[in-house]
C-alpha cells in the first residue's frame, strides 16, 4: 500500500531533483575548467610541481604504510570484486535488482569517464623519482583510483541512506565514505602517482557523475523515499 507523501517530503521531492541538477551542471563547468587547467599548465596546475614536493617532503614511514593501504582500495581489481559483492547483498538484501543495477551502472560509468578524460587530456604523470612503488604508465588527469572509490563509496552511502531507518546510522556511513574518499584521493598524491589538479578531478567528476546518477535514479522512482526521522 503506497503511503500518501506529506508536506515536507513533497517539498523534498522537488528540491531534490533540481539540486541534483545544479551540482551536475556545476561539476561538468568545474571539470571542464580542470581539464584545461591541466592541458595548458596554468590556473591551479602550476601549483602542482611544488604542492608534490612539499608532500614529499613529509613522507614518514608510519604515513606510507597508512596511504598504500587507502590506494590499495582504489585499485582496479579490488574495487570490481568490492563492487560485485556491494551489488549481490544490495540484491538480496531489498529483493529488487534496481539498487544492485544502479551501482554496476554508476561504477560502469565511473570507469568509461576515467578511460575517456585520460586519453582526451594525455596529462603525464610526475617524474618516477616522486613515485613510492611500481611505475604506472598511464596518463594522469583524472586520477580513476580517486574516481572510481568515490563513486563506489558514495553509491554505497546513498543506498544505505535511502534504506536504513536510523539517522545516526546513516549519517556514520556518509561521514566514513567521505573520508575514505578523501584518504584515498590524498593518498594518491603522496605516493606521487598523481599531480593535486588530477586528485581534485577526480573527487569533481565523481560528485558531478553521482549526482547525475542520483537524480534520474529519483526521477524514476528506482529507490525509496529516504525516512525522516528515526
Amino acid at each position: 500500500m503506497n503511503v500518501p507523501m506529506t508536506k515536507d517530503e513533497v517539498r523534498i521531492g522537488y528540491a531534490v531533483p533540481l539540486l541534483g541538477a545544479a551540482v551536475t551542471a556545476i561539476g561538468a563547468l568545474g571539470t571542464i575548467a580542470l581539464a584545461d587547467s591541466a592541458t595548458e599548465a596554468d590556473g591551479l596546475a602550476s601549483f602542482d610541481p611544488e604542492l608534490t614536493r612539499e608532500v614529499v617532503g613529509i613522507r614518514t614511514a608510519p604515513l606510507t604504510e597508512l596511504a598504500r593501504a587507502l590506494t590499495f582500495i582504489g585499485d582496479v581489481p579490488v574495487l570490481v570484486v568490492l563492487t560485485l559483492v556491494a551489488a549481490a547483498l544490495a540484491y538480496r538484501w531489498t529483493k529488487s535488482w534496481r539498487s544492485a543495477a544502479l551501482l554496476l551502472f554508476a561504477m560502469a560509468g565511473s570507469a568509461a569517464l576515467t578511460f575517456g578524460l585520460k586519453a582526451v587530456v594525455e596529462r603525464q604523470r610526475p617524474g618516477i623519482t616522486y613515485v613510492l612503488g611500481a611505475v604506472d604508465n598511464g596518463f594522469a588527469f583524472p586520477s580513476g583510483h580517486t574516481l572510481n572509490s568515490t563513486v563506489f563509496l558514495g553509491m554505497l552511502a546513498g543506498l544505505l541512506w535511502v534504506r536504513s531507518p536510523f539517522a545516526t546510522a546513516r549519517v556514520v556511513v556518509a561521514v566514513t565514505a567521505a573520508l575514505l574518499s578523501f584518504g584515498i584521493g590524498l593518498s594518491r598524491l603522496y605516493l606521487g602517482y598523481h599531480w593535486a589538479t588530477d586528485v581534485l578531478a577526480g573527487w569533481t567528476i565523481a560528485v558531478t557523475w553521482l549526482a547525475l546518477v542520483g537524480t534520474a535514479a529519483r526521477l524514476l522512482k528506482w529507490l525509496p523515499r529516504a525516512p525522516l526521522t528515526e
